[in-house]
């Protein structure tokens, strides 16, 4: 039960940054796009804490990142993959 209550708190955290085109702050693949794209430290760190607790924002990082794995030059997708990878198979 605190595995779940857990869980929850770090989701209800929220993404910790305005977007442009989202009126919500849930870590939903739109706002997970954003969150790499143009995120801060800050608004990383919350996604960080949210991939670690939650099996599904990880499945949503892993799906955000797969469109975009294919530009050798996105280092922040890479990143993200790589991370959440390693996550789902730990």
């Amino acid at each position: 039960m605190k595995a779940v209550n857990k869980r929850r708190a770090i989701a209800s955290l929220g993404t910790g940054m305005i977007h442009r085109h989202l009126n919500h702050s849930r870590f939903t693949p739109a706002a997970i796009d954003d969150v790499i794209d143009r995120g801060k430290r800050d608004s990383w760190a919350l996604l960080l804490a949210a991939v670690d607790s939650s099996p599904e924002i990880r499945d949503h990082v892993l799906r955000v990142c797969a469109a975009h794995i294919s530009d050798g030059y996105a280092q922040r997708y890479h990143f993200w993959n790589n991370y959440a990878s390693h996550k789902a198979t730990s």
